[in-house]
């Protein structure tokens, strides 16, 4: 066990199934205390019941049904949360879903909910959340954003500028947090195996999906494998993390060598359209 966790209070948004409920497992494993929120109450009574099995005994496990797009409910929640808990020690921003198309084909509402949910519900449950380590004097606020924060590809404009928002709100309450000797981090997630990617695969571009499964970065990651990467991180200096070392070698040429990683995810794109063109034409 790492003793890093033993009785810490855990709040998670998003937490009931995919990443967030992979956090939420393993954190109850190393002793944590957990709360976890989401939209829909069936799956949230399911991931709990299987944060008690994991679980210690004595430790504190709970729910509570919220939308983060919410910001007077997220409010609300908050107080119940701190209540419950005692105070807070972690608070992981996790919500977030992708809605993958062309961005002509797209509605307004497509572009404005991706904002409400992945961006406006880190800051919602942020800010709602800011008093209380505040007056602790101690804790750390994460953020799951996405490796597509720093770079995006053919379809994904739309998820990546909501994604890409977060990094800029994440720097800059950082440094306001600093000063109250409350820690604030970011983490990209990668490509995951969770319930939300079947769904966005469903009405992605196929040339979008023929350009991801074409790229020698783009590695599918178990949900397991990041929660172990996240829970791994946290405890350190760093403000940055990610899972594995394509999620670093994929920062790492898109922040130092931006002209190059562009030209090179331009000739995948021109590699998968070939591909899907060659296809065709062998079914016809």
């Amino acid at each position: 066990m790492n003793n890093e966790y033993k009785g810490k209070k855990v709040f998670i948004t998003g937490g009931s199934v995919g990443i967030g409920k992979g956090i939420a497992l393993a954190l109850a494993k190393e002793g944590a205390n957990v709360i976890i929120c989401a939209r829909d109450r069936t799956n949230l009574e399911k991931a709990v019941a299987e944060l008690k099995m994991v679980g210690h005994a004595e430790a504190v496990f709970g729910y509570v049904v919220m939308d983060v797009s919410d910001k007077k409910q997220v409010e609300s929640v908050s107080k119940d949360v701190i209540n419950t808990l005692g105070g807070l020690d972690l608070l992981i921003c996790n919500t977030g879903y992708a809605q993958v198309g062309e961005a002509a084909s797209l509605d307004d509402s497509v572009y404005r909910k991706l904002m409400d949910v992945n961006y406006f519900g880190h800051v919602n449950t942020a800010l709602a959340f800011q008093n209380q380590f505040i007056r602790q004097g101690s804790g750390e606020i994460v953020f799951l954003s996405s490796t597509l924060a720093f770079f995006s590809i053919y379809g994904y404009g739309a998820y990546a500028a909501s994604k890409q928002a977060i990094v800029g709100f994440a720097q800059g309450f950082r440094q306001e947090m600093m000063f109250h000797n409350v820690k604030v981090k970011l983490f990209f997630p990668p490509t995951t195996d969770t319930p939300g990617l079947l769904r966005e695969n469903e009405d992605k571009p196929p040339i979008t999906k023929e350009m991801e499964m074409g790229s020698a970065l783009n590695k599918v990651h178990s949900v397991e494998s990041v929660a172990k990467a996240i829970v791994r991180w946290i405890p350190n200096r760093k403000f940055i993390g990610y899972t594995g070392w394509d999620s670093w070698l994929q920062y790492f040429l898109f922040r130092h060598f931006p002209e190059w990683a562009i030209r090179l995810t331009d000739s995948e794109l021109r590699g998968a359209k070939a591909r899907l063109e060659k296809k065709n034409k062998i079914r016809t």
